[in-house]
């Protein structure tokens, strides 16, 4: 269900929102790095367009690596797209374990990397820490269509203010929801509390927050 919001929201997006210019960003984690991709926009919000893990030409991620470890060039793991959609589409800052990909072998004896291309989509960016609640509205005349809503923790930073260490150390929290979308499409305000009662619990003894990305769209 959420990913066929995610995808209503941008059609409308591109067809009812003035974009501004942006351009195409593209990062490259090898399996030898630190295993941490990063995606991050200054201005809007992370719109993953294509993502692999595995192998498509000789050249990346080739240096000091055997030439028998880069020949296939056609090795791609399924479904490596929809996850990094699902796990970093409306956020401003995104990071990923690789491990979180690598969850099979698409090419045994194969140097794989990950390699992401997405663009910062020109959304409303709301952040609501637990216990309080978020608030989105429209001009006058314009309803709210919502782009992605998380419920976890994803850095040590956001929500962080006089919370101790241990409250913040786990940034592996990450609850992609649809229940936002539910609740606030359409309208032309709406205001959803930020807590485990609405939400759950994704990571107990972890402080967390509420990130929302929204477009606001002429009622048709």
């Amino acid at each position: 269900m959420l990913h066929i919001r995610l995808s209503t929201a941008l059609l409308l997006a591109t067809s009812c929102v003035l974009w501004t210019a942006v351009s195409m960003e593209m990062v490259t984690t090898c399996d030898n790095d630190d295993n941490v991709q990063r995606l991050s926009c200054d201005v809007g919000v992370i719109a993953v367009q294509t993502a692999l893990y595995g192998r498509a030409d000789e050249v990346t991620c080739s240096e000091e690596i055997p030439p028998q470890q880069l020949a296939n060039t056609a090795c791609a793991q399924e479904g490596t797209v929809d996850a990094l959609k699902t796990r970093c589409n409306g956020k401003k800052v995104c990071e990923i374990n690789t491990d979180f990909i690598r969850t099979s072998d698409p090419c045994d004896g194969i140097f794989k990397y990950l390699q992401t291309k997405y663009t910062c989509f020109p959304a409303n960016h709301v952040v609501a820490c637990e216990g309080s609640s978020a608030h989105l509205y429209c001009d006058k005349g314009q309803v709210i269509t919502v782009y992605g809503a998380d419920y976890g923790r994803r850095d040590q930073t956001t929500c962080s203010y006089k919370r101790p260490e241990s409250k913040i150390l786990n940034v592996d929290c990450s609850n992609p929801t649809n229940i936002v979308a539910t609740r606030c499409d359409g309208k032309n305000s709406c205001t959803v509390e930020a807590s485990n009662s609405v939400f759950t619990d994704p990571c107990g003894g972890t402080y967390k927050y509420l990130e929302v990305a929204y477009v606001c769209d002429y009622r048709m």
